[in-house]
């Protein structure tokens, strides 16, 4: 039923589509009774599904990528669908509208997107209005610098997204890796990427309760820059790692959007992605939490990832394609696979 939905939809424009399901999704969870229905199709509970990460219990391992609920506007929504956790962002200081539309391009022959929205997002002050809902969900805030800001001065931004929002969220991801904000991925350079962490570090350790910090990356980095990242995470003691961010590569595109400007998810970056969180896994041993994204469009993929050494996925691009069905089906292949495990125990 979805795919024949799906098909129909993508024949009109990929942006128009995404606020239209906003709108959509919030309008059928206003439906008396809409959300038992929803939460009986979709959720499973389950203790073994249960992940406890840097001191959060995620009720489940499969979250929603940043991206779709950028403002903050249907999280709770969302939740009825089954996600685990939901990351909204990403948040700016400032207003901003983003990258001159047309900024979505379907890939269907490869199920992949290729988007160039720029952060667009109603700004931290929306935000926060937005977040003061009662909710049963964990939250993370994936947050960055507005276009206008210097890289000199672009720990300042950071810093007052965390500050805004610290009382609102129960972790924070540092975006540094979206090819869609100019010289955002110069980030990653150390000399870079320290002293922002560092600023970042000294407000969360002076708080009563200290939130989360987790580090977001591209796909696109060479070894040495890995190599570099990982010296810096472990030696400031950073939560965690997502990876990956979307990509600039176009390797084994067949779309006529190829050329498309902007950052490629779904099908074609999960090989990249799981490379990435492979040789992550490898050098931070087996303890540090890394979130895997990038290309999950079936539950196997999800589990590859997992097997890679991911302790959480995040879904955006698989979303689109293949429904709210997927979360489903993702949670129970990964509890079948915990159950044959016990038994062979």
């Amino acid at each position: 039923m979805y795919i024949v939905l799906r098909n129909f939809l993508f024949l009109f424009d990929a942006e128009l589509i995404h606020e239209f399901s906003v709108k959509a999704i919030k309008f059928i969870c206003k439906i008396p009774y809409s959300r038992m229905v929803l939460r009986n199709l979709f959720v499973i509970n389950n203790n073994i599904l249960e992940r406890n990460l840097f001191g959060l219990k995620f009720k489940n391992p499969v979250g929603l990528a940043a991206g779709f609920d950028k403002n903050a506007d249907c999280y709770n929504e969302f939740s009825n669908f089954g996600f685990g956790f939901i990351e909204i962002g990403t948040v700016t200081p400032l207003p901003q509208a983003g990258n001159p539309k047309k900024r979505i391009f379907r890939l269907t022959k490869d199920k992949s997107i290729i988007n160039r929205l720029g952060f667009n997002n109603k700004g931290l002050d929306e935000i926060v209005k937005n977040l003061k809902k009662e909710r049963d969900i964990i939250i993370g805030a994936n947050i960055g610098k507005n276009v206008f800001t210097s890289n000199k001065d672009g720990y300042k931004d950071y810093l007052k997204c965390i500050q805004g929002l610290y009382d609102f969220v129960d972790y924070f991801a540092i975006n540094i890796s979206s090819p869609n904000t100019k010289n955002l991925r110069e980030f990653h350079n150390k000399e870079l990427l320290k002293p922002l962490l560092e600023n970042l570090i000294i407000f969360n350790n002076k708080q009563s309760t200290r939130k989360p910090i987790l580090l977001k990356i591209s796909p696109d980095l060479k070894k040495n820059q890995l190599d570099d990242i990982i010296s810096i995470i472990l030696e400031l003691k950073i939560d965690g790692i997502i990876a990956t961010n979307t990509s600039i590569s176009r390797d084994g595109v067949k779309s006529i959007h190829k050329n498309e400007i902007g950052g490629l998810s779904g099908k074609l970056l999960n090989k990249k992605s799981n490379e990435i969180i492979f040789y992550l896994r490898k050098k931070l041993g087996d303890n540090y939490p890394i979130i895997g994204v990038g290309g999950i469009m079936k539950p196997e993929d999800a589990l590859e990832k997992i097997k890679c050494g991911a302790d959480l996925v995040q879904l955006y691009t698989g979303f689109i394609y293949e429904g709210p069905t997927l979360i489903k089906r993702i949670n129970n292949l990964i509890l079948d696979e915990e159950l044959n495990k016990n038994y062979e125990k």
